[in-house]
């Protein structure tokens, strides 16, 4: 049987409420879990909220919980798991802003043209473009999408879809050729 706090006798943990369990547990166990969470993390603030969060689940689980004389080691088990959590998380965001930082090794269609045209120029022309032109143009080339995708935000066909890009696309040919 652990106990809790030295002034405190240790009586049975099943008969806590989950209130009880959370504060006498509270008051012994957060330094040592924010300590563990610390030294796997390397970020005492975000220690200290994954400690508090691991708290907050055996409040809820208190009832469900079969040996409450496990409830420190639930509370270790939950703060590790979450700290491995939070690293695989961490190592995720850094892996992807690692790659939204490198440049692209095949540069998109727009980057030849804007390379190829110079940019004040082009852009010069698109605004010249009708406005469902313009909006297929930027919807398929700038933002990438599909035939298909820029048709449904388009509210039409994808044959129109289609149409709008071609047309666009002879207009910005006639007009950036016109201007060399």
């Amino acid at each position: 049987m652990w106990s809790v706090h030295p002034a405190v006798p240790a009586d049975e943990p099943g008969q806590w409420t989950a209130d009880e369990a959370v504060t006498r547990l509270f008051a012994t166990q957060y330094r040592p879990l924010v300590r563990l969470a610390t030294l796997l993390l390397r970020d005492p603030g975000q220690a200290e909220e994954l400690t508090q969060d691991a708290f907050v689940a055996l409040h809820q689980k208190w009832g469900r919980l079969r040996d409450h004389e496990r409830a420190v080691a639930y509370l270790r088990q939950t703060v590790a798991n979450r700290a491995r959590s939070a690293l695989r998380h961490r190592g995720v965001v850094d892996r992807f802003l690692r790659r939204a930082s490198e440049p692209d090794p095949m540069p998109s269609a727009e980057a030849g043209a804007l390379a190829a045209q110079g940019g004040a120029e082009l852009l010069a022309a698109v605004r010249h473009l009708p406005a469902r032109q313009r909006e297929a143009l930027v919807l398929r080339y700038y933002l990438d999408l599909s035939e298909a995708q820029t048709a449904e935000v388009m509210g039409v066909s994808v044959g129109t879809v289609k149409s709008h890009t071609a047309r666009a696309l002879v207009a910005l040919r006639r007009h950036l050729g016109e201007e060399r």
